[in-house]
C-alpha cells in the first residue's frame, strides 16, 4: 500500500481505457487527469514533459512517472497485492503471469498493428514471427481455462480482455469463439461497466468541446 497520490493521465476510449479499469478492479483512489485527444492534448508541453511521446496512459505516483501500458498494470498490480489480482514473487504462477504480459507487448500489439496497416513482415525478420502463429498460442492457452492463468482473474486479463474486446469489434482478429468468449467473460465485470458509461459521457462532452 502507498500513500503518494496516483494520478492517470487519460483519454477516453484509449489504451488508457484498460488501466482505469484495472484501478477500479484495485480499489484505489487516483485521480484522474483527462485529456482531450480531439484538441490535441496530449501534445501539450505540460503532458510532453510527463511523457515525451504524447501517448496515454501515463502514470504519475509521488515523483514517479510510469508510461505504457503493461509497464502499469505490473506497477500498480505490485503495488496493491492485497487485491489478490497479481501472483507475486514466489507464486508459482509468477512465471506464466510475466510470460503472457510481455507477450502482450512484445508480440500481440505489434502483430495486430501490422495487420491492421496491411504490413507483413519476413516471418524470418520479425521478432514475433507471423500474425497467424500468434494468435494460434494465445487462442490454445485462452483455451484452457476460464482466465489467461486458469481459474482465477489477475491483471493480465483486464488487458487482455480490454484489448480482444477492441480487436474483436474491429475485426482485426479471427472471430473465434474462444476469443469472443474470453472477451465477454472479462468485460462483463462491474468495472468495465462502470468504465465504459463513464467514458460515453466523457467522450460526449469531448465531442462539443471540439
Amino acid at each position: 500500500m502507498t500513500s503518494d497520490k496516483l494520478t492517470l493521465h487519460y483519454a477516453p476510449r484509449s489504451r488508457a481505457s484498460a488501466t482505469r479499469v484495472l484501478l477500479d478492479e484495485l480499489g484505489t483512489p487516483c485521480d484522474l487527469h483527462v485529456l482531450n485527444m480531439r484538441k490535441g492534448e496530449q501534445k501539450s508541453p505540460d503532458f510532453l514533459a510527463i511523457n515525451p511521446l504524447g501517448k496515454v496512459p501515463a502514470l504519475s505516483h509521488g515523483n514517479t512517472v510510469v508510461t505504457e501500458s503493461i509497464a502499469i498494470a505490473l506497477y500498480l498490480g505490485d503495488l496493491f497485492p492485497n487485491a489478490g489480482l497479481t501472483p507475486m514473487p514466489g507464486d508459482p504462477r509468477r512465471g506464466a503471469y510475466l510470460r503472457w504480459m510481455t507477450f502482450y507487448a512484445a508480440s500481440f500489439e505489434p502483430a495486430l498493428m501490422d495487420r491492421m496497416i496491411g504490413h507483413v513482415p519476413p516471418a524470418n525478420e520479425s521478432a514475433y514471427g507471423t500474425f497467424d502463429q500468434v494468435i494460434e498460442v494465445l487462442a490454445d492457452q485462452l483455451a484452457r481455462a476460464p482466465y489467461i492463468l486458469g481459474e482465477n482473474i489477475t491483471v493480465a486479463d483486464i488487458q487482455w480482455g480490454a484489448s480482444l474486446q477492441w480487436a474483436l469489434n474491429f475485426k482485426a482478429i479471427p472471430e473465434l469463439p474462444v476469443f469472443r468468449d474470453y472477451a465477454l467473460r472479462v468485460t462483463s465485470r462491474a468495472s468495465f461497466q462502470r468504465v465504459f458509461e463513464d467514458e460515453a459521457r466523457l467522450d460526449a462532452a469531448q465531442d462539443a468541446a471540439a
